[in-house]
């Protein structure tokens, strides 16, 4: 991994962490579990990235990275649906 690379993997963990903790600020005021469930991704993602500079390879050919990926778009999916069809209340037009 060059010097270059290694920088811009810190810029996107550092930019991941930071949306991550924004989300969980939101959530802690509103409870809503869509901006749990966003926390909750751009966390994962982090620490995806972290995993990927501490174990550099050339590509990212492990399929863990991609799984822990797919799980966390997975709860934001969740989270949409349940926001959007779940929940109780029921609105009339």
């Amino acid at each position: 991994m060059t010097r270059v690379q290694a920088f811009l993997l810190g810029i996107t963990v550092m930019m991941s962490t930071t949306a991550g903790v924004f989300f969980l600020k939101f959530w802690r005021s509103t409870r809503d579990v869509l901006f749990l469930a966003f926390a909750a991704f751009f966390l994962l993602e982090a620490v995806d990235r972290t995993t990927l500079f501490i174990f550099a390879r050339d590509n990212e050919g492990n399929p863990w990275v991609y799984f822990i990926r797919l799980l966390a778009s997975l709860a934001i999916l969740a989270a949409i649906l349940k926001k959007n069809y779940g929940g109780g209340r029921h609105r009339t037009l």
